[in-house]
Protein backbone atom coordinates (compact mmCIF):
# COMPACT_ATOMS: atom_id res chain seq x y z
CA UNK A 1 0.00 0.00 0.00
CA UNK A 2 0.93 3.60 -1.12
CA UNK A 3 1.26 6.35 1.71
CA UNK A 4 1.27 10.15 1.42
CA UNK A 5 1.15 11.45 4.88
CA UNK A 6 0.74 16.02 5.13
CA UNK A 7 2.03 17.61 8.12
CA UNK A 8 0.43 20.76 7.70
CA UNK A 9 1.45 23.60 9.27
CA UNK A 10 -0.20 27.78 8.11
CA UNK A 11 3.33 28.63 6.68
CA UNK A 12 4.29 25.28 5.64
CA UNK A 13 2.74 21.78 4.79
CA UNK A 14 5.14 18.58 4.95
CA UNK A 15 5.02 15.54 2.82
CA UNK A 16 6.13 12.36 3.22
CA UNK A 17 5.34 9.07 1.20
CA UNK A 18 5.71 5.82 2.59
CA UNK A 19 5.37 1.92 1.48
CA UNK A 20 3.85 -1.00 3.37
CA UNK A 21 5.17 -3.66 1.14
CA UNK A 22 8.85 -2.61 2.46
CA UNK A 23 7.43 -0.62 5.62
CA UNK A 24 9.82 2.29 4.53
CA UNK A 25 9.34 5.82 4.08
CA UNK A 26 10.88 9.23 2.86
CA UNK A 27 10.19 12.57 3.30
CA UNK A 28 8.89 14.19 0.30
CA UNK A 29 8.99 17.72 -0.23
CA UNK A 30 7.61 20.76 2.18
CA UNK A 31 5.02 23.12 0.41
CA UNK A 32 5.10 26.80 1.48
CA UNK A 33 1.75 27.63 2.13
CA UNK A 34 2.12 31.64 1.49
CA UNK A 35 1.02 31.46 -2.42
CA UNK A 36 -2.49 31.34 -3.84
CA UNK A 37 -4.41 28.69 -2.41
CA UNK A 38 -5.56 27.18 -5.68
CA UNK A 39 -1.54 26.81 -5.70
CA UNK A 40 -0.94 24.42 -3.39
CA UNK A 41 -4.27 22.32 -3.96
CA UNK A 42 -2.64 21.89 -7.37
CA UNK A 43 0.61 21.03 -5.76
CA UNK A 44 -1.44 18.97 -3.68
CA UNK A 45 -3.30 17.12 -6.37
CA UNK A 46 0.07 16.88 -8.37
CA UNK A 47 1.55 14.84 -5.63
CA UNK A 48 -1.74 12.92 -4.83
CA UNK A 49 -1.56 11.87 -8.80
CA UNK A 50 2.04 11.27 -8.87
CA UNK A 51 2.04 9.09 -6.09
CA UNK A 52 -1.27 7.15 -6.00
CA UNK A 53 -1.63 6.42 -2.88
CA UNK A 54 -3.77 4.27 -1.04
CA UNK A 55 -4.04 5.35 2.04
CA UNK A 56 -3.69 9.70 2.81
CA UNK A 57 -2.29 10.61 6.41
CA UNK A 58 -2.70 14.34 8.03
CA UNK A 59 -1.48 14.93 11.32
CA UNK A 60 -3.47 15.55 14.22
CA UNK A 61 -1.89 18.24 16.51
CA UNK A 62 -3.02 16.92 19.87
CA UNK A 63 -2.22 18.69 23.17
CA UNK A 64 0.19 15.92 25.95
CA UNK A 65 -2.84 14.91 27.49
CA UNK A 66 -4.71 13.69 24.11
CA UNK A 67 -7.14 16.73 23.94
CA UNK A 68 -7.31 18.47 20.35
CA UNK A 69 -4.59 21.88 20.17
CA UNK A 70 -5.84 25.45 18.76
CA UNK A 71 -4.03 24.03 15.48
CA UNK A 72 -6.77 21.42 14.80
CA UNK A 73 -9.12 24.63 13.91
CA UNK A 74 -7.37 24.99 11.29
CA UNK A 75 -6.31 21.36 10.13
CA UNK A 76 -9.81 19.91 9.90
CA UNK A 77 -10.23 22.09 6.43
CA UNK A 78 -7.68 20.86 5.23
CA UNK A 79 -8.41 17.58 5.93
CA UNK A 80 -12.12 17.96 4.66
CA UNK A 81 -10.68 19.31 1.99
CA UNK A 82 -8.43 16.61 0.89
CA UNK A 83 -11.09 14.33 1.41
CA UNK A 84 -13.27 16.09 -0.99
CA UNK A 85 -10.85 16.27 -3.57
CA UNK A 86 -9.99 12.41 -3.87
CA UNK A 87 -11.72 9.00 -3.30
CA UNK A 88 -8.76 8.30 -1.24
CA UNK A 89 -9.19 7.05 2.54
CA UNK A 90 -7.92 9.67 4.89
CA UNK A 91 -7.20 9.23 8.14
CA UNK A 92 -5.95 12.51 11.09
CA UNK A 93 -2.87 10.54 13.16
CA UNK A 94 -1.78 11.50 16.38
CA UNK A 95 1.63 13.78 15.25
CA UNK A 96 2.95 14.69 19.45
CA UNK A 97 6.43 15.07 19.44
CA UNK A 98 6.96 14.32 16.05
CA UNK A 99 8.28 18.13 15.41
CA UNK A 100 10.33 17.17 18.67
CA UNK A 101 11.47 14.45 17.03
CA UNK A 102 12.56 15.86 13.54
CA UNK A 103 14.44 18.59 15.01
CA UNK A 104 16.38 15.91 16.96
CA UNK A 105 17.05 14.63 13.67
CA UNK A 106 18.20 17.63 12.02
CA UNK A 107 20.76 18.18 14.68
CA UNK A 108 22.75 15.11 12.94
CA UNK A 109 22.31 16.98 9.45
CA UNK A 110 22.05 20.84 9.96
CA UNK A 111 21.58 21.11 6.10
CA UNK A 112 17.95 20.81 6.67
CA UNK A 113 16.27 24.09 6.77
CA UNK A 114 12.86 23.09 7.08
CA UNK A 115 11.97 19.96 9.57
CA UNK A 116 7.67 19.75 8.31
CA UNK A 117 8.63 16.57 5.66
CA UNK A 118 10.56 15.00 8.70
CA UNK A 119 7.46 15.35 10.96
CA UNK A 120 4.99 14.17 7.99
CA UNK A 121 7.75 10.69 8.01
CA UNK A 122 7.80 10.08 11.41
CA UNK A 123 3.98 9.85 11.82
CA UNK A 124 4.14 7.89 8.74
CA UNK A 125 5.99 5.34 10.31
CA UNK A 126 4.33 4.99 13.30
CA UNK A 127 0.98 4.23 11.56
CA UNK A 128 2.77 1.71 9.48
CA UNK A 129 4.32 0.40 12.68
CA UNK A 130 0.73 0.03 14.29
CA UNK A 131 -1.21 -1.24 11.25
CA UNK A 132 1.05 -3.70 9.19
CA UNK A 133 1.83 -7.02 10.21
CA UNK A 134 5.17 -7.87 10.41
CA UNK A 135 5.43 -11.63 9.72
Amino acid sequence: MQILAFDFGTQYIGVAVGQTVTNTSSPLVVLKVDREEKEIWDSISDLIEEWKPDQILVGKPLNMDGTPSDMMKKIDPFFKKIKKITNIPCELVDERLTSFEAKELTKIDSKLDRIDHLSAKIFLDNWIDHHVDSD
